[in-house]
């Protein structure tokens, strides 16, 4: 089993930055991939950006040379660094972390979110 926790959340000025933390315990050595979803209100979960064991990353669109992903050696930490951030960044932001069980099954973890608030 694993447990994620988000931290890093709040209140910013459009233009400005912010860093996610997403802290995995538990069996962390099934994890293969980690990654950051978005929801905002009305709206349907979205994904942000994802990174792979083999450092691959990918973002959606919308951050695309805003936002970087990044993971510890250890595959415990997920970050995402935010930049520019735009009003339409507000959201509720989780993090996922996918990995396998003792048969080979994939196994999705979801953490509680933060909040990420883009006003001035």
């Amino acid at each position: 089993q694993v447990q994620l926790v988000e931290s890093g959340g709040g209140l910013v000025q459009p233009g400005g930055s912010l860093r996610l933390s997403c802290a995995a315990s538990g069996n962390i050595f099934s994890i293969n991939a980690m990654g950051w979803y978005r929801q905002a209100p009305g709206k349907y979960r979205e994904m942000v950006a994802a990174a792979g064991d083999g450092g691959i990353r990918k973002y959606a669109d919308s951050v695309k040379g805003r936002f970087t992903i990044s993971r510890d050696n250890a595959k415990n930490t997920v970050y995402l660094q935010m930049n520019s951030l735009k009003p339409e960044d507000t959201a509720v932001y989780y993090c996922n972390a996918d990995g396998f069980g003792d048969y080979g099954e994939d196994l999705h973890y979801w953490g509680q979110g933060t909040q990420v608030t883009v006003s001035s």
